[in-house]
């Protein structure tokens, strides 16, 4: 029985097309590492985030379809990724910002108190959890929530070289936030310059490192900081958090239009505190109406990222600085934060190839 070529395996591969993009995963560049020994092949799938939510169908089609072919008995393949970047810089100038980010994630809400803070901790805890390298920026200065909502109010950055500042560390989250520089209790009275000053820096003076995405939590509305980041970085894109009802949603459809003025794209939609089910009747009360968010991301050409029920354990988890997802990481509130981050990344993972789907895929064979 003949052995079958590379070429043949390739050819076989490119049955299997990414239900997305719509294109093969040869000719998108997934197949790397191709090894034949006999009646065994192997190879890598190299995706293009960790936390793709089709990972598991990709691989299953691909092991069928080499499989199939005669002469193979056998079909190891491989889960990698590698995330591509949309980071550059902003129209401010040539200095580099957030050097080594490959994707800056915003999180944002058109109003206060529908829990875009939350959204925006355990987005980016649940994108840690999915394999990827992640960073925290509190960006809401007026109100820093973020170093309470992961146990590290007392932290205080340092600086190794007297120029750039070291982010906390919370089990390999890095966070950054003015809640770390200030005294908990003092008020910020700052004017707008001053809060450009303070983003920039927080931008570019944080030693990030190598991540795959910078999640950046927004002040609610839409104001200096938006405009600040929007002219200083390119971000991948914004996520927006509303509640179901509709005076939320009026705030998020004018939050989406100034993502547009500053040429933001935007992600998607989350619908916070869309229900309460009772943990002892299991009945389902819908507080605040529901399913208003999907309707305003159909209407608005976005996708919708998932609705996140009001759950006692998501402010307990908050209030302990122990997020839900990192808490609880198996409960269904914690799937549930992990379903919207695949959700988040698979858009961003879609955009950056769309970016560059004209370049040449190119293959690398193992010896």
């Amino acid at each position: 029985m003949a052995t079958p070529t590379p070429d043949q395996i390739l050819e076989a591969l490119k049955s299997v097309e990414d239900p997305d993009l719509h294109r093969d995963i040869v000719s998108l560049g997934f197949v790397q590492d191709l090894k034949v020994e006999g009646d065994k092949v192997a190879f890598t799938l190299q995706l293009t985030t960790p936390a793709c939510p089709i990972r598991d169908q990709l691989k299953a089609s691909a092991e069928g379809a080499v499989a199939a072919l005669e002469g193979v008995a056998t079909v190891e393949v491989a889960l990698s990724a590698t995330v591509p970047s949309s980071a550059g810089p902003g129209t401010a100038g040539a200095e580099p910002v957030a050097p080594g980010v490959k994707n800056i994630i915003l999180v944002g809400s058109g109003k206060g108190g529908v829990g875009k803070s939350t959204v925006a901790v355990n987005l980016a805890v649940a994108l840690k959890q999915l394999g990827a390298s992640v960073g925290l920026m509190d960006a809401d200065v007026y109100g820093p929530s973020v170093p309470m909502m992961l146990g590290v109010s007392d932290a205080q950055p340092t600086s190794k070289d007297g120029k750039h500042l070291e982010p906390i560390e919370v089990d390999g989250l890095k966070v950054m936030s003015i809640g770390f520089l200030v005294e908990s209790d003092q008020a910020m009275i700052w004017r707008g310059p001053m809060l450009n000053q303070a983003v920039v820096q927080f931008l570019r003076d944080v030693r990030w490192g190598e991540l795959d995405y910078l999640v950046v939590d927004l002040p609610p509305g839409t104001g200096d900081v938006q405009l600040t980041i929007a002219q200083q970085v390119r971000a991948a894109g914004s996520v927006l958090v509303s509640t179901p009802q509709d005076v939320a949603l009026l705030d998020v459809i004018r939050a989406k239009g100034m993502m547009d003025r500053v040429q933001i794209p935007v992600l998607g939609l989350v619908e916070n505190m869309s229900f309460f089910l009772c943990s002892h009747c299991n009945e389902r009360t819908e507080i605040f109406d529901h399913g208003g968010a999907r309707e305003a991301a159909k209407k608005l050409s976005v996708p919708f990222l998932g609705a996140i029920p009001i759950q006692p354990a998501v402010r307990e988890g908050g209030d302990r600085g122990k997020p839900v997802v990192m808490a609880d990481p198996e409960s269904e509130i914690s799937q549930t934060f992990l379903q919207v981050a695949r959700e988040v990344a698979h858009q961003v993972s879609l955009a950056a190839v769309g970016e560059t789907e004209t370049a040449a895929p190119t293959l690398r064979m193992s010896p």
